[in-house]
């Protein structure tokens, strides 16, 4: 166990945390980072973001994620590239085990963000971000006049295919079934768009490539098995997100789906204890809302810690 209370614990990084740690370095409360083995989040898997203030070139996903970094560094933002194993939460100051090692801490900050959900299948690791994307909003205009499929058969499903017909010239929603989870008026408006064609009983069994990236995609029939071929030159996967909360071991609430409650502003059922971006965001899932959260988070540790004394 290291001797030194840390006055805030970060951990996770991304966009969330990377803006909780610049606001409470510069409020000179010397915070402490552990950004995971994969630092940066999902953005690290986003090859171009043209949707955030302020890079009106667009900007690359990790490269972004770098700049951040060296921001809040600069300001005294210590960082460690490490995984939190398991934390301790029952009484203050907090316990945070890395590698074995406890760290204790006043207040933490949580910015461990939702990993998406993918298929898992083959082909699928050496096309993530180079035509296979879990974001339309992000990605959707680099596939203009291109065709493109969707697989999933929610609300988020229905609502990126819908989406990318402003970009692709063609959108197959592709579902394992022909009962879908999207409410009613979602599905109506995705089933009666001139630019979406539905195939259901179908499952990506895995995807076809060529040196340019992605070029379609081997669906199978859920029935009985039969193969086909489908052209596509991206694809979006929306069969839902799960939130990176493992390490709690259930002493946070959280809704049905796992993702962290707050109870006041960015607080969470612990006092002291605070939450920002994709592991709390169900309906956003943006870069700039994470950041403008971890903003919110940094500043609410910073008073609360102030009403301790």
């Amino acid at each position: 166990m290291t001797g030194v209370v840390r006055k805030v614990i970060i951990i996770g990084s991304g966009p969330a945390g990377y803006t909780a740690g610049l606001y409470s370095a510069r409020a000179l409360l010397e915070p402490l980072m552990f950004a995971g083995y994969m630092s940066g989040g999902q953005l690290m898997l986003t090859s171009d973001i043209e949707n955030f203030p302020g890079y009106p070139q667009g900007i690359g996903g990790p490269e972004m994620m770098m700049e951040l970094r060296e921001q809040a560094e600069r300001f005294g933002l210590e960082v460690q590239d490490k995984n939190v194993e398991r934390v301790d939460l029952n009484s203050r100051p907090y316990g945070v085990w890395v590698e074995g090692e406890e760290y204790r801490a006043e207040s933490i900050i949580i910015c461990t963000g939702a990993e998406s959900i993918w298929l898992g299948v083959e082909g699928e690791e050496a096309q993530k971000g180079r035509g296979i994307s879990t974001c339309a909003t992000c990605d959707g205009a680099f596939f203009k006049d291109e065709e493109v499929i969707v697989v999933g058969g929610g609300d988020s499903a229905m609502e990126e295919a819908t989406f990318l017909t402003r970009f692709a010239k063609k959108v197959t929603i592709v579902h394992r079934r022909d009962v879908f989870r999207a409410s009613k008026v979602m599905y109506e408006r995705a089933v009666n768009h001139e630019k979406i064609e539905i195939k259901t009983f179908k499952n990506v069994s895995s995807w076809l490539s060529d040196e340019n990236g992605l070029t379609g995609a081997v669906l199978e029939d859920s029935r009985d098995g039969s193969k086909e071929n489908i052209d596509c030159t991206g694809a979006f996967i929306a069969i839902g997100h799960k939130p990176i909360t493992k390490f709690l071991e259930g002493q946070l609430e959280t809704d049905s789906s796992g993702y962290i409650l707050h109870k006041e502003n960015t607080m969470t059922s612990k006092e002291g204890v605070f939450a920002a971006g994709d592991v709390v965001d169900t309906r956003y899932r943006q870069a700039i809302t994470a950041a403008g959260m971890g903003c919110q988070a940094a500043i609410d540790a910073e008073k609360w810690l102030e009403s301790q004394h």
